[in-house]
């Protein structure tokens, strides 16, 4: 990875020509290669364990944004508050329940994104559409009042039709539309290395790029 590739991720813009934030996926990086993109001005970095999270958190730079990719279990939770930068994967009324409960404990605000089961794989995880009135009828009554929905982030099923991943791309994004209209959003996150071009077409503004990054 060079410098020149990482200004141009840095530089990426959606249809709509907004600036698009990239979250280097370090999951399966060591320290020193996480150290190589961070000195080429690249803060953003993606986990999806939480033992990895906390102990590449302790070891390197703490001006380093961490996001939480993965799935995340409630049991977890209290481990990455304080230090964790935004949770992207907010899948269940449980999960935030609890994200708000610790985030309560030590008086801050958590930044998450819901994640939104856009996929036909059935071991992704994330709310159904039908349950995003609830989860915004609840944070606007202030029953979440430690957290800050900043977003929706979904994965699309893992496959080689481009019409099929677009389609659901598409869906997350009117389902970002209408959401933003009862509260102000602020990240759109879908996808990954092998599909962010797509992402782009419907208006991501947050990708998550693994081994375009790490090669």
């Amino acid at each position: 990875m060079t410098l020149k590739m990482i200004e141009a991720f840095r530089n990426l813009r959606n249809k709509n020509g907004d600036n698009v934030r990239t979250v280097a996926v370090s999951k399966r990086s060591t320290n020193e290669e996480i150290m190589n993109v961070y000195n080429l001005n690249q803060k953003d970095f993606g986990e999806n364990r939480v033992q990895d999270l906390v102990a590449k958190y302790n070891k390197l730079p703490k001006d380093i944004n961490w996001h939480m990719i993965g799935h995340l279990q409630r049991n977890k939770v209290k481990d990455i508050i304080g230090f964790i930068h935004l949770i992207h994967s907010v899948d269940s009324f449980r999960l935030l329940d609890q994200i708000n409960n610790e985030s309560t404990k030590k008086n801050l605000k958590t930044d998450v994104l819901i994640q939104v089961k856009i996929s036909k794989d059935v071991s992704k995880y994330g709310f159904s559409a039908y349950e995003l009135d609830d989860v915004f009828k609840n944070y606007l009554s202030n029953k979440y009042r430690n957290v800050n929905i900043l977003g929706l982030m979904g994965m699309a099923t893992f496959t080689e039709n481009i019409s099929q991943i677009e389609s659901e791309f598409s869906f997350l994004s009117v389902l970002y539309k209408k959401y933003s209209k009862i509260t102000k959003l602020k990240y759109l996150s879908m996808g990954m290395s092998g599909d962010y071009l797509s992402a782009l077409k419907y208006n991501s503004n947050m990708i998550r790029l693994g081994s375009a990054i790490f090669k």
